[in-house]
């Protein structure tokens, strides 16, 4: 779908790091883009701002879901079960309930891409939150991609990205786990919200990619 006037992009978590990033992008071309967060009232983990979010927009053209990175880390017997659900709540469970919505929204020729994470396919010790509902966004917009078609469905799957997602990180610490990740991985730095940006792009350019997963974590499944 060729990019017109009256196209109208939507980025759920547009207000910050990689989503933000998104938005940007896409406001380079023509159309109108929707960036919203909670801020303006939308919040994934509350359906019913969802719902009307969108009954408000009428027909759209593409979707982006980059809301709800935040997951609780640490050893599988550390972690409170409330708060590895609550995690569930807004990312997973969020993510599906934009869906939802979209498939209904979205014009002929339109895109819904999800963001998971590398941590889905790359085991991480202390991630097993974030492991195990990325991997589940991963396998549900698979099954998404058939039950909706011709919608076609993808997911983003970033690795270790410079976003306001380490905020509460210490500012030494946070530089540290970067440095690491540029000295290590086999690009030769850690990523950037603008590098992740470009995989939501070709999601919704390339016509034949629908149900796919799409890497840009720098090498860090190979490495």
């Amino acid at each position: 779908m060729a990019f017109q006037q009256d196209t109208l992009s939507v980025v759920i978590g547009g207000t910050g790091g990689i989503g933000r990033a998104v938005a940007e992008a896409l406001r380079a071309r023509p159309g109108r883009v929707e960036a919203v967060g909670r801020a303006e009232g939308v919040d994934i983990a509350q359906p019913d701002t969802v719902s009307a979010f969108f009954a408000r927009l009428g027909p759209v053209d593409h979707v982006v879901v980059t809301a709800g990175s935040q997951a609780p880390g640490g050893h599988f017997t550390d972690v409170h079960p409330a708060a590895a659900k609550a995690a569930f709540d807004i990312k997973f469970w969020g993510s599906l309930a934009v869906a939802r919505e979209a498939a209904r929204a979205i014009r002929p020729g339109g895109t819904l891409t999800l963001t998971s994470g590398f941590v889905a396919r790359r085991t991480v010790p202390g991630t097993y939150v974030k492991a195990a509902m990325n991997a589940a966004i991963e396998a549900v917009a698979k099954v998404l991609a058939r039950e909706l078609a011709p919608l076609r469905v993808n997911v983003v799957s970033p690795g270790l990205t410079d976003t306001t997602a380490y905020r509460d990180m210490a500012p030494e610490a946070r530089a540290a786990m970067l440095a690491r990740a540029a000295a290590t991985l086999p690009a030769g730095r850690h990523g950037r919200p603008e590098d992740i940006a470009q995989a939501y792009l070709f999601a919704i350019d390339n016509p034949f990619v629908t149900g796919s997963v799409i890497d840009v974590e720098g090498g860090a499944l190979i490495n």
